[in-house]
């Protein structure tokens, strides 16, 4: 068995999206490779079997949290470092593996407690995350504040892993990160789970939800909200359905689902759209075996795009904002609209439905590029790249001198 791995994940991990998406995937192929892991996290979410999961206690005043920023997590975040504390204290880590700044900062004062390296799991911008959720204002006094708490965070590891080249960028020039060791690990997807279903599943599925019978199928899967594009998405469906009458919209996800459905009725759209609600990660596959065309309005530049690969993996033609993230997972192969408008949005689908040819040799292009650049095999090649070297006898060197004086606990 190799070292014992304490990974910490300040959110309600597993929650069928995003970041959950990537620490589980994560997880998952250093299982594989005879790593042995606890994972640290907030008190709700979904156990998965094999995990070893612990989580803080349930308190009365943060069971309205659901995800996103909220000032409840300074309460999680406390709790998080005391479980994580008992966790080191009854088994030594031979690493900390940490997700988000939250994870980082609490990651840090660990690894130095107990002398073992700490590795910071980027996915994007604090502040700007705040920003997105419409959580702070930028150039706000708190923001300053958290922003420059965020960039005295990203100094504290032994090394980063970015989701993506971008990201790393972001990090050195805008935010003068000085880490010596900063490695991009794209996410991945598991091309053989992530392929066409059956006919006869397709079709039984189809009828479940009631989609019609013909026509085409413009599907987004992810989570709902404006950050992510979907008033936009809703937007760009009203544009399309007024143009043709062969498109329905299959939309997954959630949280705000009503929300949603009521904003699509009011832009003219029922019967023209259906609301899935949260779909199972393990039935992701299934789902999107629906669509014949994918759609990632994402408008974050800081964050990862981890639904771009799963779309790519099913050989989606895929139309996407245009983006460094976007551009660096679907190269040449995908169809970008202007960044935030609806229009090129819906302009952009509507050129792969009238270019079905086209879209479908796009599309298995877009999975062989899935399979020969993203898999989480190759990401696991990296992260224990990275485990290697923050473990090297230079690295642990600078760890113990970095610890000197430390509080024994």
């Amino acid at each position: 068995m190799r070292d014992d791995i304490l990974m910490l994940a300040p959110t309600s991990f597993f929650s069928d999206y995003g970041c959950h998406v990537r620490i589980l995937e994560e997880a998952a192929i250093l299982h594989e490779r005879g790593y042995r892991q606890r994972i640290v996290t907030y008190h709700r979410g979904r156990d998965i079997p094999w995990l070893n999961i612990a989580r803080i206690p349930d308190i009365p005043w943060g069971r309205g949290y659901a995800m996103g920023s909220s000032w409840h997590k300074l309460t999680f975040d406390t709790l998080l470092f005391f479980e994580a504390l008992l966790a080191c204290r009854k088994q030594r880590p031979g690493l900390i593996h940490a997700f988000l700044h939250e994870g980082a900062w609490v990651g840090y004062v660990l690894s130095r407690l107990f002398g073992v390296p700490l590795v910071f799991d980027y996915q994007g911008s604090l502040t700007g995350e705040m920003v997105d959720h419409g959580f702070l204002r930028q150039g706000s006094p708190t923001y300053q504040a958290l922003r420059r708490l965020e960039m005295s965070i990203n100094n504290l590891p032994d090394a980063i892993i970015t989701s993506s080249a971008h990201a790393a960028v972001l990090l050195k020039e805008s935010y003068g990160c000085r880490c010596q060791t900063i490695v991009t690990v794209p996410d991945g997807v598991d091309a053989r789970r992530f392929c066409r279903a059956p006919a006869a599943d397709v079709l039984d599925l189809r009828r479940q939800l009631g989609l019609p019978a013909g026509g085409y199928i413009v599907t987004y899967l992810g989570k709902l909200a404006g950050y992510q594009g979907t008033e936009l998405l809703l937007e760009a469906g009203a544009i399309l359905c007024a143009r043709r009458t062969d498109v329905h919209l299959l939309i997954m996800g959630y949280p705000c689902v009503e929300e949603y459905r009521a904003k699509a009725h009011s832009l003219g759209l029922a019967g023209r759209v259906t609301f899935a609600g949260r779909v199972p990660y393990e039935l992701a596959p299934r789902y999107l075996a629906l669509a014949d065309v994918a759609v990632a309005p994402k408008l974050s530049e800081t964050e990862g795009h981890g639904k771009l690969l799963n779309y790519m993996a099913m050989g989606l033609p895929t139309v996407a904002f245009d983006t460094p993230v976007s551009r660096e997972y679907l190269g040449h192969l995908g169809r970008y609209a202007i960044s935030g408008d609806a229009r090129s949005l819906a302009d952009a689908v509507d050129s792969v439905l009238r270019e079905q040819t086209e879209a479908r040799a796009l599309a298995w292009q877009l999975r062989e590029r899935a399979m020969q650049h993203y898999s989480w095999r190759q990401a696991g090649d990296k992260i224990e790249q990275v485990y290697r070297t923050v473990q090297s006898p230079l690295a642990k060197g600078r760890v113990a001198a970095s610890c000197s004086g430390r509080v024994e606990v």
